[in-house]
């Protein structure tokens, strides 16, 4: 049994402006000569009480066709894009890149930036948004497509969107996302989730039947809920469950949420800490329509996808670039390459295919100014062909 949960507001995207902007040469040891400042227009945000239903966001697979092509070389990118090593699927030129000081700059001077999130008030994301920027102004999106398009059209200025989770791994949807749309990643946080069971007033734990959440919420519960006997049923996000229990007065269903969505819809806190590992962390991605110029002066990641032409250890060839010069990967995550036909049929298998192409994600300790990481990327281009750097940025060491 699924529940029919009230949908927040969506954020309805106008059609782009249409800009132009020059694009000075790159160089990834120099600082970006600074741009005449764009004028923007102002977009008003409007809500809609169309509910029109949203997938599992964790799980499902979009992405943009990859066209294949050799990469080229490396001095061509430090002049002509450090973030893009495949010349056929260079965008438009873009804006000025900000420095690490500037966002630096934005949170200790509480600037109020807009910041998407997807879900609704009290949910994890928002949380995560209101720590990689402190005073902003936390714009809630219904899914994670429309958060992406929210920043490329200017609607608002960031948006801090999840990865993985250190229990419920990955959040493939927001990956094949990186790739989909032309958005850079400009930094990271990390946030530590404590899920608690919350109920309307005067219901009772024995009272309750079923809990609502999010399906990685669920199964980080797993546990618990079993102890219980409580029936699971999956919906968008954590606190859109409490959302709904409120809004609908259920007196026999409970939700798994935060602790600020119990404030939030005045909902009672049964229990805390009801996951079965204290050590679920979440880790978000903040994300910036330009990149940022990457450091030295603190500990940097950077992210890269790639693909790679099938033959015997092609794979583990890519990976040593980065082994031979000391460079600790932190993450590797593997896609099917969307919307590509599979061409190579294996006769002796009855004709299945005898691969899949796919996509390599990932992300190794080393900043982009950083030689070691440029002769790493150099040396990978000469057999990868698709390579592109999705961020360089400052990592971050502290959970909250």
């Amino acid at each position: 049994m699924s529940a029919t949960i009230v949908r927040s507001p969506k954020l309805l995207l106008p059609p782009p402006e249409t800009t132009t902007s020059n694009l000075q040469s790159l160089n990834h040891n120099t600082f970006f000569t600074p741009l005449p400042n764009k004028r923007r227009r102002r977009i008003s945000i409007c809500a809609s009480t169309d509910g029109s239903a949203a997938g599992d966001q964790s799980n499902s697979a979009f992405g943009g066709e990859i066209k294949k092509g050799q990469a080229i070389e490396l001095n061509k990118v430090n002049d002509e894009n450090p973030y893009e090593f495949n010349a056929k699927d260079s965008p438009n030129p873009l804006p000025r890149p900000l420095t690490s000081a500037d966002l630096s700059n934005m949170a200790t001077e509480g600037s109020r930036l807009r910041v998407a999130y997807q879900g609704v008030r009290g949910a994890y994301s928002e949380s995560a948004a209101e720590k990689a920027y402190p005073n902003c102004e936390a714009v809630p999106c219904e899914q994670f497509d429309t958060a992406f398009e929210a920043v490329e059209r200017w609607l608002v200025d960031r948006a801090v969107l999840p990865i993985e989770n250190s229990l419920g791994g990955s959040i493939h949807r927001n990956y094949d996302l990186l790739l989909r749309h032309r958005l850079h990643i400009v930094g990271e946080v990390k946030l530590s989730i404590s899920h608690c069971l919350l109920a309307n007033n005067g219901v009772k734990i024995e009272d309750l039947k079923r809990v609502l959440s999010h399906p990685q919420a669920l199964a980080q519960c797993e546990n618990t809920l079993t102890k219980l006997g409580l029936v699971r049923e999956a919906v968008d996000d954590t606190a859109g469950a409490a959302k709904y229990i409120a809004f609908n007065k259920l007196q026999d269903a409970g939700a798994v949420a935060s602790l600020a969505a119990s404030r939030i819809y005045g909902l009672n806190v049964l229990a805390q800490d009801i996951q079965d590992d204290s050590d679920n962390v979440t880790r978000f991605l903040m994300l910036a329509r330009e990149p940022i110029i990457p450091g030295t002066d603190k500990p940097f990641k950077t992210s890269v996808v790639f693909s790679l032409d099938e033959g015997p250890g092609v794979l583990f060839k890519a990976l040593a670039v980065f082994a031979m010069r000391n460079i600790n990967l932190t993450k590797i995550e593997s896609r099917p390459l969307q919307k590509q036909a599979l061409r190579v049929l294996d006769d002796s298998v009855d004709g299945f295919p005898k691969y899949f192409p796919y996509l390599f994600y990932v992300d190794f300790e080393a900043s982009m100014a950083d030689q070691r990481a440029q002769n790493a990327l150099g040396h990978l281009k000469e057999f990868a062909t698709f390579l592109r750097v999705l961020g360089s940025y400052p990592s971050d060491s502290g959970i909250a």
